[in-house]
């Protein structure tokens, strides 16, 4: 039973991933680390279990080094290192560096952050990649929305695992976030605009899951994606 034990840990510890690169227009960056911002868990790969942490923001370990250029309208994708090994809810979120501040050091603290996409739950549900899209992807896309205004932003993305989320606290946020200027944006207000940590409570129903009885229905946490 021990070494049972032992071989479930380790299994479960090698199944943890980061998101260290992005692609954009096709093209994966060359390097981990170069527009997202280095997080706690370049080498354990560990996620975060607490949502009232401040880790809920970025959980970075340093400031940004460089930021991305990229369209309003455009597809942007974050890699998995080395897949998105557990199953669950991905998301993306947005929030604007303000005017004259330095993108590379720029806390995201209060309601500055908007969610941009949600790659969810398929019925009929069950812990398979049919019911989630993501499982096991070693890339994960959003659309930068159209009508978001032209700036620099962090885009945060957000791989929720359920797989011992049987009880409170037992989900797995990983999490980064990358530094990209948006061009050619459009005039749109986005809405609603949520905090890091506080848009999630530890006991929100999308941050559980039952093996048995399965449930007859998902909704991921947080607020609704604004569709721009």
């Amino acid at each position: 039973m021990q070494l049972f034990t032992l071989l479930a840990l380790a299994g479960a510890v090698q199944a943890h991933y980061r998101f260290s690169k992005l692609v954009i227009d096709g093209v994966e960056e060359a390097a981990e680390w170069t527009a997202v911002r280095m997080t706690k868990n370049y080498q354990s790969n560990a996620g975060v279990t607490d949502v009232n942490s401040p880790d809920m923001r970025c959980y970075q370990a340093r400031a940004g080094t460089a930021t991305a250029a990229v369209a309003a309208g455009d597809v942007l994708g974050f890699v998995a290192n080395a897949a998105v090994t557990h199953f669950g809810p991905v998301q993306f979120y947005m929030a604007r560096v303000p005017d004259g501040a330095d993108v590379n050091t720029w806390d995201p603290a209060g309601n500055v952050w908007f969610k941009i996409g949600s790659i969810s739950a398929v019925p009929p549900l069950g812990s398979s990649e049919a019911t989630w899209p993501a499982y096991n992807k070693k890339v994960v896309n959003t659309t930068i929305p159209a009508a978001v205004p032209s700036g620099k932003y962090l885009v945060r993305v957000e791989s929720i695992a359920l797989h011992q989320a049987q009880s409170v606290g037992g989900a797995q946020m990983y999490l980064s976030c990358a530094q990209v200027e948006v061009t050619g944006g459009g005039s749109g207000t986005p809405a609603p605009l949520v905090a890091f940590p506080g848009a999630y409570k530890a006991t929100d129903p999308g941050l559980m899951w039952s093996y048995y009885p399965i449930p007859t229905s998902y909704t991921a946490p947080g607020p609704a994606v604004w569709e721009g």
